[in-house]
């Protein structure tokens, strides 16, 4: 019922939900420490945790990794972000999960070859995540220097907790989609899974 709460209510259910993995929020605290411009915790680790609290599942199952985006144009060699990556190795060192951290400034560089669509470059995390395969999947966290929770949902948290899943035929392919939500549905079989648009659908959605 926590889909049905104000905007306010959900919030405050979503801390609660995703601090039961311990995991997660150990990662939130060792990444505020990295200080990565723009960063956030996003993507399955958080919906997924979502997800196993409402079918009474352990928090961390079924969790492929910790994905965290940051920001930074100021450099968008590869050897920048490695660099970055072996900062975060050592940072996240014993934690039972694997953690990626990826710029994304620097995503068009490579998208078209690993997903074969074109990426316009993002300009800023908040626009990479709008481009996630699955609106449930738009969703980041981070801490700020305050400790409060900075939480980015542009399409809301309804279908979080309600399982849901709905398409996002912004940048990923149909494909993608479809392979990520099959492999979802073998996990948390509790699921909604929407159907891909039809191309009609998409020029309409994309029309001004």
């Amino acid at each position: 019922m926590i889909g049905h709460l104000t905007l306010d209510e959900q919030l405050v259910a979503l801390k609660s939900v995703l601090s039961r993995n311990e995991v997660l929020l150990e990662v939130l605290h060792r990444t505020a420490g990295l200080g990565l411009r723009g960063w956030y915790l996003t993507a399955g680790c958080l919906f997924q945790t979502v997800w196993n609290v409402a079918t009474d599942r352990h928090p961390t199952s079924g969790i492929k990794d910790y994905d965290v985006f940051y920001f930074d144009d100021h450099d968008l060699s590869w050897e920048a972000e490695d660099r970055v990556i072996k900062t975060s190795a050592e940072a996240f060192a014993g934690l039972p999960a694997d953690v990626e951290v990826r710029n994304e400034a620097r995503v068009h560089l490579w998208y078209e070859q690993k997903f074969g669509a074109a990426c316009t470059p993002y300009t800023s995390s908040e626009a990479a995540i709008d481009s996630f395969a699955a609106t449930t999947c738009c969703l980041g966290v981070r801490l700020e220097p305050d400790g409060q929770w900075r939480v980015y949902a542009p399409h809301g948290l309804a279908d979080v907790f309600n399982l849901v899943v709905r398409p996002n035929p912004v940048l990923a392919p149909r494909q993608v989609y479809e392979t990520k939500t099959a492999r979802w549905r073998r996990q948390w079989p509790e699921l909604t899974v929407l159907g891909w648009p039809s191309e009609s659908a998409i020029l309409t959605r994309a029309s001004p």
